[in-house]
């Protein structure tokens, strides 16, 4: 009988994070990111996912009805037993016995697309069981170890357990954190469990990392020398993350940690900022971005940063990005490479290459930037 794959999508997965809203937990925050313009992207990266183990997977697909999973694998012409119906608007108890439907109805792997809200549902349906699970990242934080490093090579791995090449595993951390604190600018992670995933180093992210007491003073210079290197009449859009805080520091401005700000002339222009906002702002040819390194990942973009879209960084254009990054958090990640997962694959392999990352005052090194 050919290898069983649960495939579980979350509707709503990502859609608060190009809204500027951090996260996408809780019907509230729904409501709101869906007023703001939002929509849903996680059906479209299992597909790409899907898409990239295909041809040649030979497999039997369990799933749930309609935007759950039925919707993707009926799109990609691949035959589906629903085994679990949602009633309505999907919630994390939908995700919990859709997981279970799946296990009972003897899924030997779950493929889910989600955020770190997702994994710790699926998380919740399993308990210590055994089953391998394999994230597709949709979400906007995705700080846990259970996710590949984008959908092409989730399916890429997907494929490979079908076939039995990779049916090692491993336990993965589970990690979330509290978004209400993450939209007030506070980074609080828990672990919530762990996992078991397949064991694929090249296919497969580590969990979000954070810095060091002694990447302090590196920080510091890389701020300092951002803001010194600012030229008159030019706009910066200042991402996320505490290397990028430095350089609204050094400017003596007040920052949004978890957001994207503009700046010109020394003077916050925008603060915290959506996508729609990045793109009315944007000043074609006169407008540069300002990116950090995520810990223990390596993303440049698509983690944390969607108001980044594809759009926004056309708009830009690739030579306008300045990437940001302590020398030690560039040490821990070798020899993997940077990241960049925006949604847009075309935009991706673009974007590939080896870059210049400044590491701190007038100091810099180049590293390579892979999908």
């Amino acid at each position: 009988m050919p290898f069983a794959v649960g495939i579980l999508v979350n509707p709503v997965a990502g859609m608060g994070g190009s809204v500027g809203l951090k996260g996408s937990d809780g019907a509230e925050t729904l409501r709101c990111a869906r007023e703001r313009g939002a929509v849903p992207h996680a059906a479209e990266k299992m597909a790409r996912a899907l898409a990239a183990a295909l041809p040649d997977m030979d497999a039997r697909f369990l799933t749930a009805g309609g935007p759950m999973g039925e919707e993707v694998l009926a799109a990609c012409g691949l035959p589906y037993k629903a085994v679990y119906s949602p009633a309505g608007e999907t919630t994390g108890e939908d995700t919990v016995r859709a997981v279970r439907a799946m296990r009972d109805s003897g899924a030997e792997l779950i493929v889910f697309a989600g955020g770190d809200g997702t994994a710790r549902d699926v998380c919740a349906a399993l308990g210590d069981e055994e089953i391998p699970v394999l994230g597709v990242p949709a979400g906007v934080k995705i700080h846990s170890a259970v996710y590949a490093v984008t959908p092409e090579r989730a399916g890429q791995l997907l494929s490979r357990i079908v076939s039995g090449e990779a049916r090692e595993t491993a336990e993965a951390e589970v990690m979330d954190i509290d978004e209400d604190a993450f939209r007030a600018g506070r980074v609080s992670a828990r672990l919530y469990g762990y996992l078991r995933v397949p064991l694929d180093r090249t296919r497969m992210q580590n969990r979000k990392s954070g810095g060091s007491s002694s990447d302090a003073r590196d920080v510091s210079a890389i701020g300092t020398w951002l803001a010194h290197e600012m030229k008159p009449g030019r706009l910066y859009l200042i991402g996320a993350g505490t290397t990028t805080r430095a350089v609204m520091e050094a400017l003596g401005l007040r920052g949004t940690l978890l957001g994207v700000d503009a700046v010109k002339d020394g003077r916050l222009i925008a603060a915290d900022c959506t996508e729609c906002d990045l793109l009315r702002l944007i000043e074609p040819g006169n407008t540069s971005a300002v990116l950090s390194v995520i810990g223990g990942q390596g993303h440049i973009l698509g983690r944390g940063s969607q108001q980044f879209s594809p759009a926004v960084l056309r708009a830009l254009g690739p030579k306008n990005l300045i990437v940001a990054a302590a020398p030690a958090k560039l040490d821990a990640l070798f020899p993997s490479p940077l990241r960049v997962d925006t949604g847009d694959p075309q935009l991706d392999a673009e974007l590939c290459g080896y870059i210049p990352v400044v590491t701190g005052w007038a100091a810099s090194r180049m590293a390579r930037v892979e999908r």
